[in-house]
């Protein structure tokens, strides 16, 4: 069924609220962007932005959304050499993106939306370590203490200043000791 013009106005505004969201929110944080700043940089009202998202957390998972499915697609096209350089690629785009990061863990007990949204990236992000364990052969009756190891490495990798050969370090004693 085609879509009529007021459809196709009402998706690419809701799109130019979250490239807004998405500059502010990875730049200054979601804490520092109250609606209004939101609106101004998005050329709406801040009334307006309620027309599209339930609330700002809302707003918040349509940016992580974007994310999600713009690097995830970009992780299908990079061939890797090896689990290392694999495993270090995603630690480098989840530090290009930190502020969301942070913003999402600060937020899980206070939003359901972004709780939700966050338990669905673990189980994908679970579900991709598994995938690369298995081709490397790891144990049944270990992979799910080596998964959470991992995810905990990495959100660790985070978390902290941790110089470029460090993260390497991690990175290749994480891939090479599954």
């Amino acid at each position: 069924m085609p879509r009529n013009k007021s459809d196709q106005n009402r998706e690419e505004k809701r799109d130019e609220i979250v490239t807004a969201a998405r500059s502010l929110f990875i730049k200054d944080g979601f804490e520092a962007t109250p609606i209004n700043r939101l609106a101004r940089a998005a050329g709406v009202s801040a009334n307006t932005i309620y027309w599209y998202f339930k609330d700002k957390d809302e707003v918040l998972v349509a940016v992580l959304d974007g994310e999600l499915n713009a690097r995830m697609t970009e992780y299908l096209k990079v061939t890797f050499t090896n689990h290392t350089e694999r495993l270090l690629w995603v630690v480098n785009q989840l530090e290009e993106v930190s502020l969301l990061v942070s913003t999402v863990h600060t937020r899980l007990q206070s939003s359901a939306a972004i709780n939700v949204w966050h338990e669905r990236f673990h189980a994908m992000t679970e579900g991709l370590l598994r995938a690369e364990m298995q081709t490397l052969g790891v144990a049944s009756e270990k992979m799910d203490a080596l998964v959470k190891i991992s995810v905990f490495a990495v959100e660790g990798l985070l978390s902290h200043d941790v110089s470029g050969s460090d993260k390497t370090s991690i990175c290749e004693a994480l891939a090479t000791g599954w």
